[in-house]
C-alpha cells in the first residue's frame, strides 16, 4: 500500500505510548563479577613448542563499531533443496602452497595425540564424509552414553543445504524431557554454548574437532561443565561447500556473510538454531588462508601462529558483552593455547597485492556471523587455525588446536555460567530500555594504527617483528550515527524483510487498524556500488513527517532485547542492512517512528 506522509507542521502531534518494557531511564551498570570459580579439567596438552605465544594486545576493546567491508551474499534468492546429482567424496583439493623451509616446518610439529574420526584412518586421502558424518551424530544420539549420567544427547535437524543434505546439530543436555521439546519450552532454558563449524567448506579442521568433542562429551569427559551449560554442536554448516571442497556454498554465497540477510538455507538453517537455542557463548571454528609466497613478497617473512582469535566487533555491541568476551573467555583461550604449545594472536587478514602491506583485523560488518551473534548479546568468539590451502598437511595438529579452543570455552562458559546469565538479563534490559533515546551507530571503520607483528624468517624459523600498518576492529571510527528512534515502520509489501527479522529473534508488530505515526522518512540522495559486491552504499536525508500507516504494515519497535539488530538491518546507509542489499526494494518502504504508537498492534508469529 502506498506510503502517504504530512508535514508535522500541518497538524498537532499524537500522543504515543509506550509498548514493551516499560524502563525508559538508563540501567545503572552492576559491579563486575571477581574471579571465576575453578574451570573443568581441560584435556591434555598437545606437544609443546619451545616459543611462548605473544600476547596479542594491539589497542583496548571499546566494544564500538559498524558495518565493514566484508562481502554480503550475492543478491539472488537462495536456491530451494533440489535431488541434485551427489557431490563426490571431501577428497582434498589439490593446492598450491609454497613450500617453506624445515626449519619453519619444525615450529609445527605433529602433537602425541589420536583421533578416532574418519579422517584420520590408515591410508585415508579424504576428510570425514557428510553421509560418515551423519552416521557419528546419529550413532552418539542412539547409543545413549549419556544417559546414566542424566545427559541427553540428540539430534537436531535444521534444514537442508541447496542440494539437499541435511543441516544438523547434536545437543548435550541436561533435560529430562527431549531437547526440542525443551527448546519450546521458553523463556526458562539452561545456558548454552553453540560451537559451529564448517560455514566454509574448505577449512575442514573444525569439523574434525567437533567430532572429537561429540565424543568426548558423550564419554563424559566434559561432565562437569554440563553441569553448568547445555552444548550445542553444528559439526558442519555448509555440508556442500565441503563436500566440494570450495569456500562458498552452491549458489557462490560466503555463508560467514549470510547472518543478517539470510538468502540460502544454510545461513537459515543457523538462525533458527540461533533463535531457540538463545545461546550466552558463540564459538565459530575456522582456518586461515597459509601463504607463504605473499607474506614473504610482502614482509619478507612467513605467518608465525597456529590460531587467530577475534570476537564480535561491530556497531551496538553492548559494552559489558565486549568485556566479557575479553576477559572471560579470549585472555583464557590464548592463555590455554600457549600452555598446550600453540601460538596465537589476533585474527588478521592482508590484501593479495604484494605491494598492500596493510594488515587488517576481521571485518565489522553485522553480517557476519561473528557479529550478528554479538548483536543477539553472546559472547562470541572465531577461532582460525593455520590450514587454509594446506589440504592435510598438518592437519592433526590443526584439529587438535581446535579441540584445545573449544575445551578452554567450554571450561570458561561452565565457570561463568552464573555470570553470564546475569550478563544478559541486564543487557537485554539496557538495550530495552534505550528506545527512543541517545544515539545508535549506522556505520563505522576501524582505525589505523600500526602493530609489531609476529612472523618467522622464512629460513631460519627464527620469529621476526614486523611493524606493520594496523586496522584495528577494536576501535573503531564512527562514520554514521543517528538519534535512536522508538521503533522502524515498514510497509506491508515487506513481509519478506518481516519473515527475515522474525527468523533472527526480532519481534515485528502488525497494525491492526490504520492510523498516525511521528515520525521520519528516508529520501535517498545517491547510491554508489561497493567495489566486488552487489551491494550499495545508499546516502539518504530524513525528514519529519507524520505517517498515515495504513492496516497490514508493520511496526518494530526498539524497546525490546535485539534491537541493536533490527538497526543494523533497517537503517537504509547501513552496509549491511536491507536497504543497500535489496531486500528492502526502496527507501519509501521503511521509516524511522519517534513517538511510542498509541495503535492497535499484534505479535507477528
Amino acid at each position: 500500500m502506498q506510503r502517504i506522509v504530512r508535514p508535522l507542521a500541518l497538524r498537532s502531534l499524537v500522543v504515543a505510548t509506550g509498548l514493551g518494557l516499560s524502563a525508559c531511564a538508563s540501567t545503572p551498570l552492576p559491579p563486575w563479577p571477581g574471579p571465576p570459580t575453578p574451570a573443568p579439567t581441560r584435556p591434555a596438552p598437545a606437544q609443546a613448542q619451545s616459543q611462548t605465544p605473544a600476547r596479542p594486545a594491539p589497542s583496548t576493546p571499546t566494544g564500538q563499531g559498524g558495518p565493514g567491508s566484508a562481502a554480503a551474499g550475492p543478491a539472488s534468492a537462495p536456491l530451494a533443496p533440489a535431488p541434485l546429482a551427489p557431490p563426490p567424496p571431501s577428497t582434498p583439493p589439490v593446492v598450491s602452497v609454497a613450500p617453506i623451509s624445515a626449519a619453519v616446518a619444525a615450529r609445527f610439529p605433529e602433537p602425541a595425540v589420536a583421533f578416532a574420526t574418519p579422517a584420520f584412518e590408515a591410508g585415508r586421502t579424504a576428510f570425514t564424509t557428510d553421509d560418515e558424518l551423519r552416521a557419528i551424530l546419529h550413532g552418539l544420539a542412539r547409543g545413549g552414553a549419556g544417559a546414566a549420567r542424566g545427559t541427553a544427547i540428540e539430534v537436531l535437524p535444521l534444514g537442508n543445504s541447496q542440494r539437499g543434505v541435511p543441516i544438523e546439530a547434536l545437543a548435550f543436555a541436561r533435560a529430562a524431557a527431549p531437547v526440542a521439546a525443551a527448546l519450546a519450552a521458553l523463556p526458562v532454558r539452561r545456558p548454552a554454548v553453540l560451537v559451529i563449524a564448517g560455514q566454509h567448506g574448505d577449512e575442514p579442521a573444525g569439523t574434525e574437532a567437533l567430532i572429537v568433542i561429540a565424543q568426548q562429551l558423550a564419554g563424559g569427559r566434559f561432565d562437569r561443565a554440563l553441569d553448568a551449560v547445555d552444548v550445542f554442536l553444528l559439526p558442519r554448516a555448509n555440508p556442500d561447500g565441503a563436500a566440494l571442497g570450495q569456500r562458498a556454498t552452491v549458489d557462490g554465497s560466503d555463508l560467514n556473510r549470510d547472518h543478517l540477510l539470510l538468502r540460502t538455507p544454510e545461513g537459515e538453517a543457523q538462525a533458527q538454531l540461533v533463535r531457540d537455542v538463545a545461546p550466552l557463548v558463540v564459538l565459530d571454528l575456522h582456518e586461515y588462508a597459509v601463504d607463504s609466497a605473499l607474506y614473504v613478497a610482502k614482509f619478507g617473512a612467513v605467518q608465525r601462529f597456529d590460531a587467530l582469535l577475534q570476537y564480535a566487533t561491530t556497531g551496538n555491541v553492548a559494552r559489558f558483552v565486549t568485556k566479557a568476551a575479553e576477559e572471560w573467555f579470549r585472555a583464557p583461550l590464548a592463555a590455554s593455547l600457549g600452555e598446550a604449545g600453540f601460538a596465537s594472536d589476533w585474527y588478521y587478514t592482508v590484501d593479495a597485492a604484494p605491494a598492500d602491506r596493510r594488515v587488517a583485523m576481521g571485518g565489522v560488518g553485522a553480517q557476519i556471523g561473528r557479529n550478528a551473534n554479538g548483536l543477539k548479546h553472546a559472547v562470541s568468539l572465531i577461532v582460525e587455525s593455520r590450514g587454509g590451502g594446506l589440504g592435510r598437511t598438518d592437519l592433526k595438529r590443526r584439529v587438535q588446536v581446535q579441540v584445545t579452543a573449544v575445551a578452554s570455552v567450554l571450561g570458561s562458559a561452565a565457570a561463568r555460567a552464573a555470570d553470564l546469565t546475569k550478563l544478559r538479563q541486564f543487557v537485554e534490559r539496557e538495550v530495552t530500555a534505550a528506545a527512543c533515546q541517545g544515539e545508535a551507530v549506522i556505520d563505522a571503520a576501524p582505525t589505523p594504527s600500526e602493530y609489531a607483528l609476529a612472523m618467522l624468517d622464512p629460513q631460519s624459523g627464527a620469529i621476526r617483528r614486523v611493524t606493520v600498518s594496523w586496522d584495528s576492529s577494536l576501535e573503531l571510527r564512527v562514520l554514521k550515527s543517528r538519534p535512536r528512534p522508538c521503533g522502524y515502520w515498514l510497509a506491508a509489501s515487506e513481509g519478506d524483510a518481516v519473515r527475515r527479522l522474525r527468523l533472527l529473534g526480532v519481534e515485528v508488530l502488525q497494525l491492526e487498524a490504520g492510523g498516525d505515526l511521528r515520525g521520519e522518512t528516508y529520501r535517498e540522495t545517491g547510491r554508489d556500488p561497493v567495489a566486488g559486491e552487489t551491494r550499495l552504499r545508499l546516502r539518504v536525508q530524513t525528514r519529519p513527517v507524520l505517517l498515515d500507516a495504513a492496516a497490514g504494515s508493520y511496526y518494530v519497535s526498539l524497546a525490546q532485547p535485539l534491537a541493536n539488530l533490527a538497526i543494523a538491518a533497517l537503517e537504509p546507509e547501513s552496509l549491511a542492512g536491507y536497504a543497500a542489499n535489496g531486500v528492502i526494494a526502496s527507501v519509501d518502504s521503511v521509516a524511522r517512528v519517534l513517538s511510542r504508537p498509541d495503535l492497535r498492534l499484534s505479535v507477528v508469529p
